[in-house]
């Protein structure tokens, strides 16, 4: 059976992250800018009344109570309600590209639209932060600026822009880098217009950098054309480009031990495209 409603759910990028503290819970206060991607993965749905959900992925066995997409639904299931999702993956797990955030906001916005449930999109965000911090901001589908601890989101409109991503063959670990003794937790907090002037940073590349050869050489590697960030905690890094043939022409040039894709920076998500 064909699914009945496929959706690229896109990868996103931080255009920085700036941490400007940690609260008594142990969460950290940030900035960050959400860029979201033309590039992602691809998720069909099929919906069904007989209560059973499903989720396949060629070569991704995920656990069902570790697996976000089959969580994301099961917050939504009502009565017989049921679906069967596949998934396309292409973004790399644990790249800091928020491709399990993506996938979860993906379908909460597919499957309550599907099973007519109509929660609107300031219920599904609060549903989808129990799923994790990065999903609210895929819900709402904009490009956005983020504070607090990535919850209050400002959506934002930017020019057009290519983005080269490479993802080393190495596994950052968010808690890691989150818990160092070394890392920045004091950066002053900035304001939209500082960041178009240039004045931001990722608090966590120069940790990263050390913790992580693979990284630094990627890094290393792509800023020989244009500044080069980490994205997230990483381990995917990424530079910006202002057509689609200079990023071309780089990506022809990567070392074939990375993998590496171009993709151009959207305002809006195609999720939310796709469903209006």
């Amino acid at each position: 059976m064909r699914p009945t409603l496929t959706l690229l759910s896109p990868a996103k990028l931080n255009l920085f992250l700036h941490i400007t503290g940690r609260r008594p819970d142990g969460y950290h206060e940030l900035q960050t800018l959400f860029q979201l991607l033309d590039w992602g993965d691809w998720l069909g749905f099929t919906p069904n009344n007989t209560g059973h959900i499903s989720v396949t992925s060629p070569g991704l066995d995920i656990p069902p109570r570790e697996n976000l997409i089959f969580r994301a639904a099961r917050l939504l299931q009502q009565g017989s309600l049921g679906v069967d999702i596949t998934v396309d993956k292409r973004i790399p797990t644990g790249g800091g590209l928020g491709g399990g955030s993506s996938n979860a906001a993906t379908t909460l916005l597919a499957l309550d639209k599907l099973w007519g449930l109509a929660l609107g999109t300031s219920r599904l965000q609060t549903l989808g932060a129990n799923l994790g911090a990065d999903v609210p901001v895929f819900v709402a589908g904009h490009t956005a600026w983020a504070e607090g601890i990535g919850e209050i989101l400002t959506p934002v409109d930017l020019p057009p822009r290519w983005y080269v991503i490479i993802t080393p063959s190495c596994h950052v670990s968010t808690g890691q880098i989150f818990s160092h003794l070394q890392l920045t937790r004091n950066t002053s907090p900035i304001k939209m217009a500082a960041f178009f002037e240039g004045y931001s940073r990722n608090d966590c590349q120069e940790l990263v950098r050390r913790l992580y050869p693979d990284v630094d050489a990627a890094l290393a590697w792509l800023g020989q054309f244009t500044e080069a960030r980490l994205t997230g905690t990483g381990a995917s890094v990424f530079a910006g480009f202002e057509t689609e043939a200079e990023a071309s022409d780089v990506l022809q040039q990567l070392p074939h031990q990375w993998h590496g894709v171009s993709a151009r920076g959207l305002n809006q998500s195609p999720v939310a495209a796709s469903l209006n």
